[in-house]
């Protein structure tokens, strides 16, 4: 007789159980060299986001949802794997753990390319949506380092900091008008509409843990606002945190300019790298990255 699935959160005493599952395919954290270390034993992940299905003393599936250090509640599901042929326990341990966060499914770069890893991306999707879930983009994940070409600044805008959140908002709102990113546009066809998606963006710049005073507006030799850039560090290091362009000033590739001066802005402040992403669909802003000498390391798939 088959042993009954259980399925339950971890707790600081048996945090360990969670690696006792090994997955020999390309997909996820696990993937890139990111281990599981608890917050029990000074890591990253909390037993109690951490879930696992158990067929009688062994791990079926497992799923962690990541938070930042101050936060009281996890912020996306980034860990989520299952044994071969245990699909199921995989999605019902999905539906029976009480966080409604979106899914990063991180693949390597090219991913379809390769059978065996495009069998996992697509078992994993296939997991999730079964436990409720719908996919709604894929991103380029770049990182620069410094073996890539420093880009040059253009010149073509001036930068100021913009201490006041409401002069940073209302830019939000403008560049969020007319986007082509999938999470703004899902956050404008909600209840909030482009308040909320602004809000969302604001509300991410103040929760990286880095200066306020990084935020720079852009401006062209005429004076008007041309857009907004944001270095940050993330809790996994420096990044840029937001790039944007109003409708207005759209045409004219400030999008690469902004990108530029946010990647400088940073390395001239001591990263020894920079990480970054954009939609799939964003062509303009891929092809800025790719300009700007970004190469594509990672491919994530979001579910939500």
């Amino acid at each position: 007789m088959t042993d009954p699935v259980i399925i339950r959160a971890l707790t600081p005493s048996d945090a360990a159980l969670f690696t006792t599952f090994q997955d020999s395919t390309h997909v996820g954290r696990a993937a890139f060299g990111h281990a599981y270390t608890s917050t029990a034993d000074g890591g990253e992940y909390r037993p109690d986001w951490s879930w696992v299905a158990l067929r009688g003393d062994t791990v079926i599936a497992r799923a962690a949802w990541w938070g930042g250090p101050d936060d009281t509640e996890p912020v996306v599901l980034n860990w989520f794997d299952f044994a071969d042929g245990e699909a199921e326990a995989g999605a019902e341990l999905l539906r029976r753990a009480p966080f409604d966060k979106e899914y990063e499914l991180i693949a390597p770069a090219g991913w379809r390319d390769d059978p065996a890893v495009r069998r996992a991306v697509e078992a994993r999707v296939a997991a999730a949506t079964a436990a409720g879930m719908e996919p709604l983009v894929e991103r380029y994940r770049y990182r620069w380092t410094p073996g890539c070409p420093l880009p040059e600044r253009t010149g073509r805008l001036t930068y100021r900091p913009e201490p006041d959140d409401a002069v940073v908002l209302d830019v939000l709102r403008r560049v969020h008008s007319a986007t082509l990113d999938a999470h703004a546009r899902k956050a404008i066809e909600g209840p909030g509409g482009l308040e909320a998606a602004a809000q969302e963006e604001l509300d991410f710049f103040h929760w990286c843990p880095s200066p306020r005073e990084w935020w720079q507006l852009a401006y062209t030799p005429d004076g008007e606002v041309a857009g907004i850039h944001v270095p940050a560090h993330n809790p996994s290091g420096p990044c840029v945190g937001f790039v944007g362009v109003v409708p207005e000033a759209r045409g004219h590739g400030y999008g690469y300019d902004l990108l530029v001066e946010c990647t400088r802005f940073l390395v001239e402040h001591g990263a020894e790298f920079v990480a970054g992403a954009t939609d799939r669909g964003n062509a303009p802003m891929a092809a800025a990255f790719a300009r700007a000498g970004y190469p594509i390391t990672q491919e994530w798939v979001h579910l939500a």
